[in-house]
């Protein structure tokens, strides 16, 4: 009779060492999921935004140089692969390394940002926008307030 409980309390503890394993495992999971996924969110709107920047500082380069900005993204890209000045020294002008063909795409969904000029005032202005519904990250405005034009909603 002692070898049967024996047995049996052997095999209760075993099923309950697995049992608290597996519980301890699902714990941890639980609380680290949700912050890695917080994490991961904010490490790409920082890659978002520092792309947006990045833009920001190509744009006002072209604006010096041309006085005005350019009207398409388009534009911008042409210009960018004709400046050789800008091309050796990106490094050091991008907050970021990436690709020059990706540049004007979003790391969060792979969509386009979206620019849009406003020359109908008397300083022209632009407004770039992350693309929605995932982010309401923009710089600049169209309200025509000159005050405005390479403001980061961030910052």
């Amino acid at each position: 009779m002692a070898l049967k409980s024996d047995r049996l309390r052997t095999t209760l503890q075993v099923v309950l060492a697995i049992v608290i394993g597996a519980l301890a495992y699902f714990l941890y999971y639980s609380i680290t999921e949700p912050y890695e996924a917080i994490e991961r969110e904010q490490r790409i709107t920082e890659e978002v935004r520092n792309r947006m920047s990045d833009i920001r500082t190509v744009l006002n380069r072209y604006e010096r140089d041309s006085t005005t900005y350019p009207d398409s993204l388009d534009q911008l890209m042409a210009h960018i692969q004709r400046d050789s000045a800008l091309l050796a020294s990106r490094d050091s002008i991008f907050t970021t390394s990436f690709e020059l063909d990706s540049m004007f795409y979003s790391p969060r969904n792979g969509e386009p940002f979206t620019y849009t000029l406003s020359d109908t005032g008397q300083v022209p202005t632009y407004l770039l926008e992350a693309p929605a519904p995932d982010s309401t990250d923009q710089i600049g405005t169209l309200s025509g307030d000159p005050t405005r034009t390479n403001v980061a909603s961030w910052e």
